[in-house]
């Protein structure tokens, strides 16, 4: 594939970065090697994901800041234009995460959860390097120095249980490895961004887990979110390939941020960042009139429905944004073969009655 000149300079820099990733991950040095891994590993992703964007001639720059648009943006815009999936976007958000609580603070990120975070970006990386710009990893990278353990990890949930199981018995009475516990309870929650869009976790966030732990509450009450990841590896050794992914009809409980009594730490941290969208922007994304887009929502409660829509409110004026999952409803409407101008016709008699 021919690139543009900034799509191919992008392109190479995040292979550097994931070079740079690898190159620490497999280092026998320890010190600052998971802060730099995921570091690099995050850089990487943002790099790819603004080659594809520029690939697509999408806006990368903020006219009024002047300056390039943020990570989440990225995967926003990806996910509208160039087809990055639910999974991708989730594994580079929980990378994303856990290098924001790195490096801003600090977390305690085990081997094996390390080592399936890693593997599992590079998967999505190589899948979505294919597909938008026409090369893989292996064109630029040898096999050999992607991350390789000698002892693979098994399921996450496995995983999540058996460090779970490992912060209760930190924070056991008598013992005195509070600091350790606090940074396993970050590192858990921000791995929650791989099935949700935002997650930012505060120190409120982690005492109310830690109280939670320790008056008895269990894993799904604590962490619902990373109770509904499933995971799905291919391959072996070098080849190794992992998937994150959502169970399909799995309950998730959501809570509200400043709820004393509730165990799970997770909230809604930005309304407008889920809600992004305004009328004009919903309906240019599923390719529709802005009159027929809201035949469409009039039709699927979209305007009814608190996850898809909400309005905020200035002093007098009131805008109403929409989410994602609006326009995931009406694309999921229009895949299904559902017929547009029928239901405009249907909603403009009934504005009329």
């Amino acid at each position: 594939m021919k690139l543009l000149r900034d799509a191919r300079t992008l392109q190479q820099k995040s292979i550097a970065s994931l070079k740079i990733a690898m190159t620490a991950f497999n280092s026998f040095e320890e010190e600052g090697r998971i802060c730099t891994t995921l570091l690099h590993l995050q850089h990487a992703s943002e790099m790819l994901l603004k080659a594809v964007l520029v690939q697509k001639r999408v806006p990368v720059f903020d006219k009024e800041a002047g300056m390039s648009i943020g990570f989440e943006k990225c995967i926003r815009l990806c996910m509208q234009h160039a087809a990055l999936t639910t999974e991708e976007a989730g594994v580079m958000r929980a990378v994303n995460a856990l290098r924001d609580a790195s490096q801003h603070w600090y977390i305690f990120v085990s081997e094996d959860l390390l080592y399936m975070h890693t593997r599992a970006l590079v998967t999505a990386f190589d899948a979505f390097l294919q597909r938008q710009l026409g090369t893989d990893l292996h064109s630029h990278i040898p096999t050999r120095v992607l991350p390789v353990s000698t002892t693979p990890p098994g399921d996450l949930l496995f995983l999540v249980d058996k460090e779970f199981a490992l912060i209760k018995g930190l924070l056991a009475p008598g013992k005195r490895h509070r600091d350790e516990a606090q940074a396993r309870i970050r590192s858990l929650l921000a791995m929650e961004a791989i099935v949700a869009d935002e997650v930012e976790v505060s120190e409120k966030d982690i005492d109310r887990i830690e109280k939670a732990i320790k008056a008895g509450e269990e894993i799904d009450k604590v962490f619902p979110r990373l109770t509904t990841i499933s995971t799905s590896l291919t391959g072996e050794g070098v080849t190794l390939k992992v998937h994150f992914s959502k169970k399909d009809g799995a309950p998730v409980r959501f809570v509200g941020g400043d709820d004393p009594n509730a165990a799970a730490a997770i909230r809604e941290v930005d309304l407008r960042k889920k809600f992004h969208m305004n009328a004009s922007s919903l309906a240019e994304t599923v390719g529709l009139t802005t009159a027929k887009a809201k035949a469409m929502r009039w039709k699927l409660d979209i305007d009814g429905d608190e996850k898809c829509m909400h309005v905020f409110v200035f002093g007098q004026s009131k805008f109403s944004q929409f989410s994602d999952n609006a326009k995931t409803k009406i694309r999921e409407s229009l895949a299904s073969g559902i017929d547009v101008e029928s239901i405009w016709r249907e909603y403009r008699a009934n504005a009329a009655a």
